[in-house]
């Protein structure tokens, strides 16, 4: 996967900002145009924007489908990180200051395969792969992030199958398995990048 250069990084970052600022004014996302951005900005890109405030979450929305240009896709999921996500009133005003964006671009997902759940757990990688679970009508996804929080394999099989709705213990043969990986960067990141010059 092509790695995004730190000025498209700085872009991006500032699309998102500036959909969040259009979003309280507005009340709608802010409309980009990938063709006035960069080339690597253009493509079709899968994305997640997640908001957090004070090192606490305060938003998440992204797709595992690529089906926008990527510097738009992040302006609509960081709209809908701010005013969208079911878990969280939309944000204040007041909520601005403080306020850390993190993106997360999403590689194609490649199918896994697997004789058995052994086998499956084999195949992962911890700390670098995000899995998309599908089966009878349950789908559920983790971002690579969540290995911070469930670091063994199994343990984040599992979690994984309870957030698609299915028991822990569930294994069936039209289970189907894709791994994607993400390059994620934030705010905090950046004020890293400026303190280490």
């Amino acid at each position: 996967m092509t790695m995004i250069s730190p000025a498209g990084r700085q872009t991006l970052l500032q699309i998102a900002r500036d959909s969040i600022r259009h979003g309280l004014d507005h009340g709608r996302p802010l409309t980009v145009h990938a063709a006035n951005y960069p080339e690597e900005l253009r493509p079709l890109r899968a994305s997640f924007v997640t908001l957090q405030r004070h090192g606490e979450l305060r938003g998440c929305i992204g797709t595992l489908e690529a089906l926008r240009p990527l510097a738009e896709d992040v302006a609509y999921h960081a709209w809908a990180a701010a005013f969208e996500d079911p878990r969280f009133a939309p944000l204040a005003e007041w909520e601005l200051e403080g306020l850390d964006i993190h993106i997360s671009i999403l590689s194609p997902p490649e199918p896994l395969h697997f004789e058995n759940e052994a086998d499956l757990l084999r195949q992962l990688r911890p700390g670098r792969d995000g899995l998309i679970l599908r089966d009878r009508g349950h789908r559920g996804t983790f971002l690579p992030s969540v290995w911070e929080s469930l670091p063994q394999p199994r343990d984040f099989w599992q979690h994984l199958k309870l957030k698609a709705g299915l028991p822990p213990d569930w294994w069936s043969d039209t289970l189907q398995v894709e791994r994607y990986t993400t390059e994620s960067f934030g705010d905090e990141t950046v004020h890293h990048r400026h303190m280490s010059n």
